[in-house]
């Protein structure tokens, strides 16, 4: 009995130290977002969000030419509040010194404070700087050529990032594929001349930014959030990455080599261990119901003219999964806080577009918005986004398009999953379904504005999906690279990577041979690489460095023709050449007659095979292998 009275008597001044200490403390904020802004912009409105131990209540003032405080905003939470900023346009770069005042009772002992009105009176100065605004983003139009990668996934190039122990998830292990496995930014960095010998213009991360989430269990395993869509502070880069300093390097590296960048937005949901989520500012800033309600993944009833309130709104209010808590873009304050975000990574990195994740689960006035306020500061930046949807209509809805609709969107391009469908379809059952989805393209706007892809890091691997046929793959690789739109290619198609996601997405996001340590091959070299792989690689290439001499297969006009015994033929066409395409997806060879083709044929004199370099003494018949495809330059 005296011993556990020793112990309460311990305890209890432990938790009277404590107290005295948290109360002699004096003001503390502990995040201001954005981190810092740029003078110049175009919109010159600013939303300061500031976190800290019970700042309701603090006031804030500034000296600073061209810049003035409109209001101070509260919330639920008394430990934020939201500072409404003016930054005329004369405003210069330099520091802003935020004087933060608050009156605390004279009951509570604070430090440094001041005994004034009946109170205790703490100000505090913090430093925010305004930046010139520097960023150019370079146009990302159908003149490019993509490469999506997963950067935990693709080279580690700084071993000593691959874990920490101060983060929720301190493993990495590539003998798990549901771990991470050390992939960085300047593993990426170390290839860029790799991507730029491809053909390669502009490379898509996935979401770079933290992720320190713990692990999840999804379907019995323990899996770590190496993806990258659940962000857990948008400011910093994940360390496991190497943090903001190796992205910029990286950035500033690329485009020293004429390659661009697009970033992966998450506008939809973010981490549950984000700190914004652990202390909540209000609960209006997620998407709240009776009980967990999870999206049924649905678009149908977001365009649905005849859908009911209840689907739309389970649509786009319902979880992604239970640890991805979904924002509630309709509360002013989390729009703010998105949108800057937004705008603040286009001008401290630089980045020249956005890939925005899950579109349609997002509230769509909200993305109207944004996208708005981004091409307002930047008005040809590119911004495309995936909408996972089962038909043309719907996803030109989601986009710029010509439908006669109530809403109507301003996303620049959609992310052209119907034209991966006809793809499959077309080379696996010999159906020519290009054709058809191409006759859509009136719902668009402008369709060359789509970005278009064999497979990406949701689907299953592009050579797995044709049988590991190479005849197919070369096919396809044509039909990606001289049809209409912003081809994308993801890591490893150019090597004959391969699998289906069985039994997850790790089966086809594993890692890209030679870019880890004690690698057995590097198939970042020729020399590394089987010759099958050697001979995809240069298939790959040769047609990608034409297309970026081709002028005709970058903006030329698309004319297609009725398929014929199977055959689709289309050229591309502009002042400067032609292009003529042939796609034999039969198991029969082929004999073209081109006499049908002669409004596009008219003063054709000889032709050159793109691929080998061969010239075609006469075309009025073309023969055609089972298939096989054919890229003929007429003069």
């Amino acid at each position: 009995m005296h011993r556990l009275a020793h112990r309460w008597i311990v305890l209890t001044c432990l938790l009277f130290c404590l107290a005295y200490f948290a109360e002699a403390q004096g003001l503390k904020v502990d995040h201001i977002n954005p981190t810092n802004w740029f003078v110049g912009m175009k919109n010159q409105q600013l939303q300061l969000l500031m976190h800290g131990p019970n700042l309701k209540g603090t006031k804030v003032k500034v000296n600073y030419p061209g810049v003035f405080v409109e209001r101070v905003q509260t919330v639920d939470n008394p430990n934020y509040i939201l500072v409404d900023l003016t930054i005329a346009a004369a405003a210069k770069p330099g520091t802003v010194q935020l004087q933060c005042t608050k009156i605390f009772p004279l009951t509570e002992k604070r430090q440094n404070a001041t005994v004034i009105n009946g109170g205790r009176e703490i100000t505090i100065t913090i430093p925010y700087e305004l930046k010139a605004r520097t960023a150019k983003p370079q146009t990302v139009s159908s003149k490019d050529f993509v490469y999506l990668l997963l950067p935990d996934r693709f080279a580690n190039g700084d071993p000593t990032n691959d874990r920490f122990s101060d983060m929720a998830d301190t493993q990495s292990d590539r003998t798990s594929p549901f771990l991470r496995h050390g992939g960085d930014l300047q593993g990426i960095t170390k290839h860029l001349d790799y991507f730029r010998d491809l053909g390669v213009t502009t490379l898509w991360l996935n979401p770079v930014i933290e992720n320190d989430q713990a692990l999840t269990d999804e379907g019995g395993t323990k899996r770590s959030a190496y993806h990258g869509y659940a962000f857990t502070d948008h400011y910093n880069v994940d360390k496991r990455l190497g943090g903001n300093e190796a992205y910029l390097k990286l950035i500033q590296s690329a485009h020293a080599k004429g390659l661009k960048i697009m970033q992966d937005a998450v506008y939809n949901h973010v981490g549950n261990r984000h700190w914004i989520v652990r202390d909540l500012p209000a609960k209006d800033w997620l998407n709240q119901w009776p009980q967990y309600q999870n999206t049924t993944y649905k678009d149908q009833p977001v365009a649905d003219p005849y859908a009911s309130e209840q689907d739309r709104k389970i649509s786009q209010d319902g979880w992604f999964t239970s640890f991805l808590p979904d924002w509630n873009h309709k509360n002013p304050f989390v729009a703010n806080f998105l949108i800057q975000h937004a705008l603040w990574t286009v001008e401290y990195f630089g980045i020249d577009a956005w890939r925005v994740d899950t579109y349609f689960y997002n509230n769509l006035e909200f993305m109207n918005t944004l996208n708005q306020r981004l091409l307002n500061e930047h008005p040809n930046l590119y911004i495309c986004g995936e909408s996972w949807v089962n038909n043309v209509p719907n996803q030109a809805y989601f986009a710029k398009n010509k439908l006669n609709v109530p809403w109507k969107s301003n996303l620049p391009g959609a992310i052209d999953f119907q034209l991966y469908f006809a793809t499959n379809e077309s080379l696996n059952q010999s159906n020519n379904r290009w054709y058809e989805i191409l006759g859509q393209d009136i719902l668009y706007d402008d369709a060359f504005r789509n970005l278009i892809f064999l497979d990406n890091h949701d689907l299953d691997r592009y050579f797995s999906v044709i049988g590991e046929d190479l005849n197919k793959y070369k096919m396809g690789i044509t039909f990606l690279l001289t049809t209409r739109g912003i081809p994308q290619l993801y890591y490893g198609t150019e090597i004959l990577m391969k699998n289906f996601k069985n039994p997850s997405d790790a089966e086809v996001r594993k890692d890209f041979p030679g870019g880890f340590p004690n690698d057995p091959s590097s198939k970042f070299t020729a020399e590394g690489r089987t010759s099958t792989e050697n001979e995809a690689y240069s298939f790959v290439r040769t047609l990608a460095r034409y297309r970026q001499q081709s002028t005709a297969l970058q903006t030329g006009k698309l004319t297609h023709f009725l398929p014929q015994d199977g055959i689709y033929a289309y050229f591309r066409h502009d002042s400067q050449g032609k292009v003529m395409v042939l796609l034999n997806p039969t198991k029969d060879a082929r004999t073209v007659q081109t006499d049908r083709f002669s409004e596009l044929l008219n003063g054709v004199t000889s032709a050159r095979n793109v691929m080998t370099g061969a010239s075609l003494p006469s075309f009025k018949q073309i023969q055609l292998s089972p298939w096989s495809s054919l890229v003929l330059e007429l003069h």
